[in-house]
């Protein structure tokens, strides 16, 4: 991939941009993006504007950042990786659902809302063990768009945000997701746990979602590669 390359260009979406970053990642070719796709959110967390004459300045004129990955069983990721609820949500979405955009998203999310039945998850760091029923871990802040679950996560930095959901009613799903519009109150909620991770192991059954795309089932090995890629914005 890195051979006789200056500069990768990736115009589309947040799954697009993950195809590209896994074809990248740990070589020396800078990466652009000009954003196509639906819901844009790496373009928002680097404030890369969605005009594409904009975004292609910033392409050519940027800087260079070396920034970390997420790397979930050898795969890379630049965003997320959600376990449990939203990675049921995006498997869920399917083909047709998937051709109305962000609607389709949220009908999915809505629908395994009113049939939530989560199954528990088991999170091992280091000699620890802790226990939810969702969780994100995330390399970057935005999701979904401009939402923080994971807020206090910088991509620059060599570690990942873990944000474990702990409640299993179908009240606590609604009550964290009126804490995450509510700009981050969701991290004052007992049941919450956030903490940063260098890696992590999670034991269970749930389906899982990487950058907005889905990933398979638990179980899974996540852990951050540092200065994995050179993103300029």
């Amino acid at each position: 991939m890195d051979e006789g390359a200056g500069l990768v260009i990736a115009a589309g979406g947040d799954g697009t941009y993950n195809e590209v970053i896994n074809g990248l990642a740990l070589t020396d070719v800078p990466m652009a993006i000009v954003a196509l796709g639906t819901t844009n959110v790496l373009a928002k967390e680097l404030n890369i504007p969605e005009d594409v004459e904009a975004a292609l300045k910033t392409a050519f004129e940027g800087n260079i950042h070396h920034v970390s990955l997420g790397r979930i069983d050898g795969r890379f990721f630049s965003l997320m990786a959600g376990i449990g609820f939203d990675g049921n949500a995006v498997y869920r979405v399917g083909h047709g659902l998937k051709r109305l955009g962000r609607i389709g998203y949220i009908l999915s999310g809505l629908n395994v809302l009113l049939n939530y039945r989560p199954e528990e998850i088991e999170l091992r760091i280091d000699d620890r063990v802790l226990r939810g029923y969702s969780a994100i871990i995330g390399n970057a802040r935005c999701y979904g768009g401009n939402f923080n679950i994971t807020p206090k996560a910088d991509m620059l930095e060599p570690l990942l945000d873990l944000c474990l959901l702990m409640g299993n009613k179908r009240r606590d799903m609604l009550r964290y997701v009126i804490g995450i519009f509510a700009n981050g109150r969701h991290l004052r909620f007992r049941d919450v746990h956030y903490e940063k991770v260098k890696g992590i192991e999670v034991i269970g059954n749930s389906h899982i979602q990487i950058d907005g795309d889905y990933f398979g089932r638990l179980p899974v090995n996540i852990e951050v590669v540092p200065d994995a890629l050179r993103l300029i914005w």
